[in-house]
């Protein structure tokens, strides 16, 4: 599926049985909530936290959660480039040029990323 597909299918399914989008600000702070979930799986997964015993998806140590909280991250900006008129493809090809502008050496020649 390409990113345009992604924006056209999560179109439908609002239009079909959303009835709306939330607002763009209900949206972006979703996004924040959704972003916080996976954090959390991320600190416990990778980081030094560990999982508590009342943590339902601590027993896979977050694998299947830490998709579906990306899935979810991924579907809110989805609504949130449909409500505001962006195309992700576009921007992303621009991101990916303006990067590969200003950094094709900045990283290679980083110390601290060399092993």
């Amino acid at each position: 599926m390409t990113i345009d597909e992604a924006q056209q299918l999560v179109d439908k399914w609002i239009r079909e049985y959303g009835v709306r989008y939330f607002s763009e600000l209900t949206n972006m702070t979703v996004l924040t909530e959704e972003v916080g979930e996976l954090a959390r799986i991320m600190a416990r997964r990778y980081g030094e936290q560990s999982w508590k015993a009342t943590d339902r998806r601590g027993a896979d140590n977050g694998r299947e959660a830490m998709g579906e909280e990306m899935a979810d991250v991924l579907w809110v900006l989805l609504c949130l480039a449909n409500q505001t008129g962006v195309n992700l493809t576009d921007e992303l090809l621009k991101s990916i040029e303006k990067k590969t502008r200003r950094d094709q050496l900045r990283h290679i020649e980083n110390e601290k990323l060399m092993a």
